[in-house]
């Protein structure tokens, strides 16, 4: 029996490292707010979270041939890191928004905090049960 490596587990767990990288890449997009020529990372990492899903048997259901795939074909590379080269928001070719990356760290914040919530969750749920539901 594998107490530790149940499927939501290990969901909440790439959940979390994709939280992680996405906000070292915002980390690097305040501090670099200033640097010349310096382009804004952003980190896409959800796709993991649906192969954790699908590992659990869960199946989208394509209703039509021309609909798109539900897997994708880079869902094992990881988290994605890009740069956005295609915007300029200062005079010094740097294309970082402060203020959108302020309200992007507040969002990975509540969605890492969410999830670190669910994964205490499921460990007081065994406790309880080792315990004896007491």
């Amino acid at each position: 029996m594998d107490l530790f490596g149940s499927s939501s587990i290990r969901a909440l767990e790439t959940g979390l490292n994709g939280a992680q990288i996405r906000q070292n890449a915002i980390s690097q997009n305040i501090a670099n707010v200033d640097t010349p020529n310096y382009k804004a990372k952003q980190v896409q990492f959800k796709h993991l979270l649906h192969d954790e899903l699908d590992k659990q048997g869960l199946k989208a259901n394509r209703t039509h041939k021309d609909h798109y795939e539900f897997q994708s074909a880079n869902s094992r590379l990881g988290p994605i890191v890009t740069e956005n080269r295609n915007t300029l928001y200062n005079h010094n070719g740097n294309n970082v928004d402060i203020d959108h990356e302020m309200s992007e760290l507040a969002k990975n914040q509540i969605y890492y905090n969410a999830l670190v919530d669910r994964l205490n969750g499921s460990f007081q749920s065994l406790e309880t049960v080792i315990r004896g539901g007491r």
